[in-house]
C-alpha cells in the first residue's frame, strides 16, 4: 500500500507540474502578443505626431482644401483615442475592432489629402512636404511591420489557448478568450488582385 501512495503522490505532482506549465505559457504567449502591440503603438503615435506637421504645410498650400484637411485631422484624432483604448488592453477584441475602424478611415483621409494634393505641384516639390512624405512612408512600412508581429503572436496564443488540453483549463487561467487579430483597411485592398483588361 505504500507503493500505491508514492504512484498516486507522483501522479498528483505530474499534473500539477503539467498544469503549472499550461498557465505560464499561456501567460508568456499573453506578453509577446501585449508587446508586439507596444511596438504598434510606438510606430502609430509616430505617424500621428508626423500628420499636424503634414497639415501644416499643406495648409499654406492648400487654401480651398479646408473641408479636407479638417478631416485628416478628425480621423486622426480619433484613432489616436483608439489607440489609447486599445493599449490599455490589447486583447480586448472591441477595442482592437475599433481601432482597426479608425485606422480604416485614417488611411481614406490620408488617400484623399494625397489625391487633392496632386493639384498643387508648388505643394508636391516643397522640400518640408517631401521629407514629411518621406518620413509618413517609413512609418507605414514600419507599422506594417509591427502589424504582422502582432498578429503572429496572437496566432501563436489563440492556438495554444484552443487546443487540447490547455482550453479545458484557459478560461480558469483567465484566459476565457481569444485575442483579436489587428485588420487595417489596406491589408484588405493588399489581398485583392486588381482587375486588369486590354
Amino acid at each position: 500500500m505504500g507503493t500505491a501512495i508514492w504512484v498516486v503522490l507522483g501522479i498528483i505532482l505530474v499534473a500539477i507540474i503539467y498544469l503549472i506549465n499550461i498557465y505560464n505559457t499561456l501567460v508568456s504567449y499573453r506578453n509577446r502578443f501585449q508587446n508586439s502591440f507596444a511596438q504598434i503603438e510606438v510606430q502609430l503615435k509616430r505617424r500621428y505626431d508626423l500628420i499636424p506637421n503634414l497639415i501644416e504645410v499643406a495648409k499654406k498650400a492648400m487654401t480651398h482644401e479646408r473641408e479636407t484637411l479638417e478631416a485628416v485631422v478628425t480621423a486622426r484624432n480619433e484613432a489616436a483615442a483608439f489607440l489609447k483604448a486599445a493599449a490599455a488592453n490589447p486583447g480586448e477584441a472591441s477595442a482592437i475592432q475599433h481601432l482597426s475602424q479608425a485606422e480604416g478611415l485614417l488611411g481614406g483621409a490620408l488617400s484623399r489629402l494625397n489625391v487633392v494634393m496632386e493639384a498643387y505641384p508648388d505643394l508636391k516639390t516643397n522640400q518640408n512636404m517631401m521629407q514629411l512624405t518621406e518620413e509618413l512612408s517609413t512609418t507605414e512600412n514600419r507599422v506594417a511591420f509591427a502589424r504582422q508581429a502582432f498578429n503572429d503572436a496572437v496566432m501563436t496564443y489563440n492556438t495554444y489557448r484552443q487546443s487540447f488540453p490547455p482550453i479545458l483549463f484557459a478560461a480558469t487561467f483567465g484566459h476565457a478568450t481569444d485575442a483579436e487579430l489587428l485588420e487595417f483597411a489596406d491589408s484588405e485592398e493588399i489581398q485583392q488582385v486588381p482587375k486588369v483588361t486590354f
